[in-house]
């Protein structure tokens, strides 16, 4: 991600001893001069990977019993959906309600700041700062090879005068491909392969055919493999309905009924310590309420889940379940330097240097 660095002021000439940097609750309209940040609450997206299977009948599926004693081979055309995986990728998004401003004043240290393009505060006195990742998806296709049947079939087969003959012939076809294979692994063929790789391909190409011609009578089955990415932002720890599942139709919206629901549940892993109400700290901490302000997340359990299955369990902190807390401006003035970093996702602190 490009990350935006600005550069609040330069260093004044002369510096007093008692000079700070001054951060408050940003005001629209009222901030003349300075930066404004905000912190981020916890975003989360869902990457659903989902598994579409086509089955198509063969041809000559209705003598597939007849001639090759298949049972149960598909007669009609039918398309699935499964879900196969659900994977979760936290993200920062910016908290309206937690909006700073970093005021510049003559006669201070002024620090170099690093934010997102959105505005969220990245770090503080440090050039460098981790962008967040995205992971990318791309879409998969396998199952049967596509080879056209028809391309193996003799003179005699395509000439059949009748679909009765032609599957006749056909399952006549892959039965001789079997015994030329049984052959050749046995040693007892009439022209044997000179090495191991020869034989390799001599029976890879014997069973394409063989595969060929039995999709006629078997059928074909097609699968294609693709991501679903869907935003959530958390705003109370309780179940919700992320989305619907058809089996039929796959991912759909949490108003289409035809859809399976598929919640997403979030429980608090332990809590913050209570506050005490002692006043040398209340004292201490007023005059700090000018430093930079970040978030102590929460750690969060994230179940997402139908009735039958649960896709994904997993921890993650959470910025806006946790508390507003601030690190005192004396890091920043002029007798001391201190560079911090912060999580993007959640607005925590990663490091803090001096």
């Amino acid at each position: 991600m490009k990350r935006i660095t600005l550069l609040c002021a330069a260093l004044c000439t002369m510096f007093t001893a008692s000079a700070q940097t001054e951060v408050t609750p940003f005001t629209p309209g009222s901030t003349l001069e300075g930066v404004n940040y905000f912190l981020p609450r916890t975003a989360l997206r869902i990457v659903v990977e989902v598994e579409k299977t086509e089955v198509t009948p063969g041809d000559l599926s209705k003598y597939a019993y007849r001639y090759l004693r298949l049972e149960q081979v598909p007669s009609e055309p039918s398309t699935n959906y499964s879900i196969k995986s659900i994977k979760v990728e936290p993200y920062g998004v910016v908290d309206p309600s937690k909006a700073y401003s970093i005021k510049v004043k003559s006669k201070t240290v002024a620090p170099l700041v690093t934010l997102t393009p959105e505005g969220i505060l990245l770090a503080i006195n440090k050039t460098t700062a981790a962008a967040q990742q995205r992971t990318g998806q791309e879409d998969k296709q396998g199952g049967e090879s596509d080879i056209d049947p028809r391309s193996y079939m003799s003179q005699e087969i395509l000439t059949a005068g009748s679909t009765s003959k032609m599957a006749e012939l056909c399952a006549q076809e892959i039965y001789d491909i079997r015994e030329a294979r049984n052959a050749l692994t046995r040693g007892e063929a009439d022209n044997l392969p000179k090495d191991g790789e020869q034989l390799r391909l001599m029976l890879n190409k014997l069973d394409e055919q063989a595969a060929a011609l039995e999709s006629l009578f078997k059928g074909r089955k097609k699968t294609t493999l693709s991501t679903h990415e869907l935003t959530f932002i958390p705003e109370e720890e309780k179940e919700v309905l992320l989305f619907r599942f058809s089996q039929k139709l796959g991912v759909v919206d949490v108003d289409d009924l035809s859809g399976t629901p598929v919640f997403i549940s979030l429980t608090p892993q332990g809590a913050l310590p209570a506050r005490q109400d002692d006043p040398s700290v209340e004292k201490k901490k007023a005059k700090m309420e000018k430093g930079i302000y970040y978030n102590v997340p929460v750690r969060e359990h994230v179940r997402i889940y139908d009735v039958r299955h649960t896709y994904c369990e997993t921890e993650q902190a959470m910025g806006q379940f946790g508390s507003v807390e601030v690190l005192s401006d004396m890091l920043f003035n002029k007798n001391v330097t201190t560079s911090v970093t912060f999580y993007p996702e959640t607005g925590g602190v990663e490091k803090l240097e001096q």
